[in-house]
């Protein structure tokens, strides 16, 4: 098999048009052009399996759809674009015709990544992509570096948090299709802000999933949260290996997006000798060379396992960076006292403190949720691969009430969230909102046209609640009005706390700058000490031109701190408790020369250097 081979409808210049599907049991297969002129084409078999038709004089838009084994018209499972969603035909889309505009951008080293997580349907009131160009400016202003998109294709319906994709190719329709999306990552791009796209290669969706009619695409042999698993290591996998990398490099390639954020990978099953993961890398990397710009490659994981993001010598599948959970169950449950679910393995300053110098809490040791030892070591990886947050979909939509932390926690709490995450020497991400404080829930929702499926969902999440949270139901996934609840309020970010908070964070992003906090460490180079009964963490830690010192305070009242004598003496550079900031008020020197004791502030984030 051609590693280049291109899946789907590669439409040239003078109007030749390749078709190739990968269907190796099918016995025959015909394509069928329905417009503007109807015209059928009988297609031929390789030994891989893949059938082909080249046909001439094909126009951009062109409409087809596959008939297989003279039983069946089926959309093309490699579909560039569903114009009438994910149960109507495919189209044939041109994609060299887009005039670009970025042809200076080469990409952002990656220390120097600052993620912005958002949803293209509740960014905005519009929900398209075009309607996100307007408030790049704003994300650049805050010292946002890179947007991540939640997952784009194809799905059924208009709403949708896009994890029920079913063409992994199209673009949504509702969103604005194939030229939307290129406009908004241009317009990201003269911006200055790189681009991710948030995949999903662990399953399909349940509604306009037709893989199956054309072949072994998922399989029985494992099964997922979310259904049967993509085949990766059954029989006929390499098809379905290749569908997938070549996916990887379509958005890379086509959509002149930098990185790629990939969907649970825990969920990815495979035990071929080289797996899926690390042939995605190395074809990545191929692309790299060739485009002259470094593309990233990042894995959302719970397990723990710095194999992920190992070099190749050394076993690993060598991504750029993978999620620490951790992290966020550490400073989650501090700053909420929450404990259900896996949160119960969480909740003590020791845990955040590990969590800030080690990477993971859970590097081998023993976990009471798990009930057995989870995770390895990770203290030999440098800082900036592993990606934190402190929101994000997932855990506020799987959250009761789908709330945010601004409506757990009080105002001074989620200014010490932000400085807790900004400061950190990880690779932070934001969930759109977070940076003023957004009050909206970030619902759970859908679209699907069946009504049982519908019934299931709804059932399936409150099942999921009582186990997660004993109690509560869901808002109801169906109903437009669950989708409207979470939207941006766009006008918060102009009010009162919510300006004061934008600012804070503004000025937290300016400081990472200015303090290069985004220089990769080391565990070994971090002094970290916590203190269960007044709940403070202390830590230092070098930086490019000095030392950092961080003062965390998570006690509802005043928590008093001895500090050591300082080898230099640190200069105040942020106190979340002052008037500034609409603190409660600060007794902290601007400068500290000598052994003191300090009163910290209740919920209170203090940040000192050298410098």
């Amino acid at each position: 098999m051609r590693s280049d081979l291109k899946v789907g409808a590669i439409l040239h210049s003078n109007g030749q048009c390749d078709f190739t599907l990968w269907g190796p049991e099918l016995d025959s297969v015909e394509l069928r052009l329905l417009s503007p002129k109807e015209a059928a084409f009988d297609m031929q078999k390789s030994e891989e399996g893949y059938w082909t038709a080249t046909v001439e004089k094909v126009a951009d838009g062109t409409q087809y759809m596959y008939y297989i084994d003279r039983a069946a018209d089926r959309p093309d499972p490699a579909s560039y674009y569903q114009p009438e969603g994910v149960h109507g035909p495919s189209a044939v889309v041109d994609l060299n015709t887009y005039q670009w505009g970025d042809s200076a951008w080469k990409n952002i080293p990656w220390p120097d990544y600052v993620i912005y997580e958002l949803h293209v349907g509740t960014f905005t009131a519009e929900g398209t992509f075009d309607s996100a160009i307007a408030q790049l400016a704003d994300l650049k202003a805050l010292g946002i570096t890179a947007v991540q998109i939640l997952p784009v294709a194809q799905f059924p319906g208009e709403r949708n948090w896009g994890y029920d994709g079913v063409f992994p190719y199209a673009t949504q329709n509702s969103y604005g299709g194939p030229n939307g999306l290129k406009r908004l990552v241009d317009a990201c791009h003269q911006e200055g802000l790189a681009v991710i796209l948030d995949v999903v290669y662990n399953h399909l969706g349940p509604e306009g999933n037709y893989t199956g009619s054309f072949g072994p695409y998922t399989t029985d042999k494992y099964n997922t949260p979310w259904g049967n698993a993509i085949n990766f290591d059954d029989a006929w996998c390499d098809g379905v290996r290749h569908y997938c990398i070549q996916n990887a490099l379509y958005w890379l390639r086509e959509f002149h997006i930098d990185g790629l954020r990939l969907d649970a990978i825990h969920a990815i099953y495979d035990f071929s000798a080289k797996h899926l993961l690390a042939e995605m890398a190395e074809a990545v990397a191929g692309l790299s060379d060739q485009l002259g710009k470094p593309l990233y490659v990042t894995a959302e994981s719970d397990l723990n396992d710095t194999r992920i993001i190992r070099p190749a010598e050394q076993g690993g599948f060598a991504l750029t960076a993978q999620w620490s959970d951790d992290f966020h169950h550490a400073l989650h449950t501090l700053i909420t006292g929450e404990r259900y679910g896996y949160y119960q393995d969480f909740g003590t300053c020791e845990a955040l403190a590990t969590a800030m110098r080690d990477r993971f809490v859970y590097s081998g040791t023993y976990s009471p949720f798990r009930r057995r030892r989870h995770g390895n070591s990770a203290t030999d990886l440098p800082s900036d691969q592993f990606i934190v947050c402190a929101q994000n979909h997932d855990q506020i939509g799987n959250a009761k009430g789908c709330d945010r932390l601004s409506k757990l926690v009080p105002f001074d709490a989620l200014k010490l969230t932000a400085g807790v995450l900004l400061t950190s020497p990880y690779i932070p991400l934001l969930f759109m909102g977070e940076e003023y404080g957004e009050e909206a829930p970030f619902n759970y929702f859908i679209d699907h046209s069946d009504p049982e499926l519908v019934e299931a969902v709804f059932e399936g999440r409150k099942r999921e609640f009582k186990e997660a949270h004993g109690f509560g139901e869901p808002a109801p996934a169906h109903e437009v009005s669950t989708y409207e609840a979470s939207k941006l309020n766009w006008h918060l970010r102009g009010e009162g706390q919510h300006k004061t908070l934008l600012n804070y964070y503004q000025r937290l992003l300016e400081l990472r700058r200015q303090l290069k906090l985004n220089v990769p460490s080391y565990s070994k180079y971090m002094e970290i000490s916590s203190d269960e009964d007044t709940k403070v963490i202390v830590y230092r830690r070098a930086i490019a031109d000095g030392q950092l010192l961080c003062l965390m305070n998570f006690h509802q009242s005043v928590s008093v701190i001895d500090l050591a004598p300082p080898q230099q003496p640190w200069v105040l550079v942020l106190d979340s408790a002052t008037d500034e900031w609409d603190g409660s008020g600060s007794a902290l020197p601007p400068k500290i020369t000598e052994a003191q004791s300090l009163e910290l502030a209740p919920l209170s984030f203090t940040l000192y250097s050298t410098t």
